[in-house]
């Protein structure tokens, strides 16, 4: 059975195919496209979603023959529901309803959150993790529960991942590849660590304020000299991801897990990695987490998705093929968790 899933919740626009087959997944294709905007600005909807619209059928084209099949293979075409931006998520979901009428297809909304826990789990392995899902629109810490992913704390304002882009337009670092990105290669030249307030309230976290006062640092004390670009990075990145240590590992704790399980675009940071492995190790528990074809908003994981969806009866009718800026997690009946997964294959 083969999907074929469409990505384009935010800046990133990913078309991926995939393959289930006697107990096996097989990623046949997974291309993507990212509009980056200049130093110092971010990405508008209205300007996301032209992009979309410009490369959706090339990014599709090279993706089928990337896979080497024709439409009259596709067995189900899935496209992200939400959460996400409105008028990019609308644009793809546009050309999936289209795609399901022309090809007769059925339709498959998914869930974008359940995309990176699912792709996750298949590709690392993982059985019944704690997930931390940070990316730049979500930060939640997630466990699994009678077939509802159950989100045990998040953010109470703004996502870690949008907290560090807007951090790297007041340095005007360059978007490309991302401005996380650029952000971590900063941190690493850091050698002095800036105290910033710290924000964990209960199981939740809070961004908006750190954001607030380490802008006010770099206003006051960057065109003096008294500190540099690389310190204010480094020292961001250690107060965020320790917040998120300690909110994952209390959910470990009540779970009794010994699994952690990274995902979302901010889940390729290495030090995050690193400082949770840390964690982890003083536990007797390990970290799972994959790289940036995987953990970047893709399309490949809205096929795994929703072909796992699919697979237990689900589809979404064309009039409900509607899109959503708020999707929870924790609304998904998570059916396909009672029956044994598929292993994932050696190729990928």
């Amino acid at each position: 059975m083969i999907a074929l899933g469409f990505e384009g919740s935010a800046n990133k626009l990913g078309v991926g195919i995939i393959r289930h087959e006697q107990g096996r997944v097989d990623v046949l294709a997974n291309v993507r496209d990212t509009y980056i905007t200049p130093p110092g600005q971010g990405f508008l909807p209205r300007d996301t979603a032209q992009h979309h619209r410009d490369c959706i059928l090339r990014v599709l084209k090279e993706a089928m023959e990337e896979a080497n099949v024709t439409h009259e293979a596709i067995d189900v075409i899935c496209f992200t529901k939400g959460p996400g931006m409105g008028a990019p998520l609308t644009s793809v979901a546009v050309v999936a309803r289209t795609l399901s009428l022309l090809w007769d297809k059925p339709l498959v909304g998914v869930n974008h959150c359940v995309g990176h826990i699912e792709m996750g789990r298949h590709i690392t392995g993982a059985v019944n993790p704690v997930v931390l899902y940070v990316s730049g629109g979500n930060t939640q810490v997630i466990a699994y529960s009678q077939q509802r992913y159950r989100i045990f704390g998040e953010t109470l304002d703004i996502a870690i991942g949008n907290c560090l882009d807007r951090f790297a337009r007041i340095l005007h670092l360059s978007n490309d590849p991302s401005p996380g990105y650029n952000i971590e290669q900063y941190a690493k030249r850091g050698k002095r660590f800036v105290p910033l307030p710290y924000s964990v309230k209960g199981m939740d976290v809070s961004f908006s304020g750190i954001l607030s006062h380490i802008e006010q640092l770099a206003k006051d004390q960057l065109p003096k000299g008294l500190i540099t670009p690389e310190d204010l990075c480094f020292s961001l990145q250690e107060t965020l991801f320790a917040m998120l240590v300690e909110i994952t590992e209390r959910a470990m704790a009540h779970v009794e897990s010994n699994e952690v399980l990274l995902v979302g675009g901010v889940a390729c940071n290495v030090r995050l990695q690193e400082m949770m492995a840390h964690m982890a190790m003083e536990r007797g528990a390990i970290v799972c987490a994959t790289d940036e074809r995987f953990c970047i908003d893709n399309g490949i994981m809205i096929a795994h998705a929703g072909l796992l969806s699919y697979q237990t009866g689900f589809t979404t009718p064309l009039e409900e093929s509607t899109c959503t800026q708020r999707f929870r997690t924790d609304q998904v009946h998570v059916a396909w968790r009672d029956a044994p997964s598929p292993s994932v294959s050696s190729a990928i």
